[in-house]
């Protein structure tokens, strides 16, 4: 089973598949491997590269949301950790901690109560093809879940200002991820990618051992924390990432998915 990461990983900078990677992926299909996107974006924002791979129906399935919510692509729920209105009110206060923007994505669309979006919240909107709500506080039912949070904003110091404030009972509470240097998303203990991965493998009758995961960035940490999985960092991942890799391959741009897959699968 191969489970990858979308943007940095699957995708090159010009947000597309290359050609020699969608041909790996399909040599690798025809050849009885299970193939499974992992991404923080929700089922929308991959629905078009899982196509563009020929992964559709019941019978294949999408890591979402950081592991949060994992759905077969007819769009059924395997495995959902969602989150509530305690939750809610103590992102909300979390926010205070500096100046970002904070939205709550769930499958249907994304929630947001700040009038002036920064640039990276309203570009991931786009690129996960979800709709962005803003609404006021009071809008929000007492029984509104969500898969996730995100904190953004345009400036990399900025966000490095409002991670270092936050106090380690939060962190003890949520897992928190860098998914970028202007974006940290948050999710319930239980949500991982590298949990929710090793249990679809479970399900699927895979062990561990049997999964080849790659990744790039801090959002990706959790699957390359579990030993057992073949770990392959992308060339263009951040330093944690390719110290806990097991290979580090080319980057996005250079095919690093086909290469790995042709030196160490097929």
């Amino acid at each position: 089973m191969l489970a990858i990461d979308l943007d940095g990983t699957l995708l090159s900078s010009a947000k597309t598949i290359l050609p020699a990677t969608q041909r790996a992926l399909e040599e690798a299909k025809a050849a009885g491997i299970k193939v499974v996107l992992a991404s923080g974006r929700p089922l929308s924002g991959i629905k078009e590269y899982a196509d563009q791979l020929g992964l559709k129906g019941r019978d294949e399935y999408a890591i979402l949301f950081n592991g949060a919510i994992v759905q077969n692509l007819d769009q059924e729920v395997l495995i959902s950790h969602e989150l509530d209105m305690q939750d809610f009110n103590t992102f909300v206060h979390m926010q205070r901690l500096s100046h970002v923007n904070l939205t709550f994505e769930t499958p249907e669309r994304f929630y947001s109560m700040d009038k002036k979006l920064s640039i990276r919240m309203q570009v991931d909107g786009a690129e996960t093809k979800n709709q962005l709500w803003l609404q006021d506080r009071e809008d929000f039912k007492k029984d509104f879940k969500f898969a996730k949070a995100v904190y953004t904003c345009d400036d990399p110091e900025q966000m490095d200002r409002f991670w270092n404030r936050l106090p380690d009972w939060f962190f003890q509470s949520y897992a928190m991820v860098r998914s970028w240097p202007d974006v940290a998303e948050a999710g319930s203990l239980g949500a991982s990618k590298g949990l929710a991965i090793s249990e679809l493998a479970s399900r699927l009758g895979f062990k561990n051992s049997e999964v080849m995961i790659f990744g790039d960035q801090g959002n990706d940490r959790s699957m390359f924390e579990i030993a057992d999985f073949q770990r392959v960092a992308m060339g263009n991942a951040i330093d944690e990432i390719k110290e806990l890799a097991d290979y580090v391959t080319e980057t996005n741009d250079r095919d690093g998915i086909a290469k790995a897959l042709h030196k160490l699968v097929m």
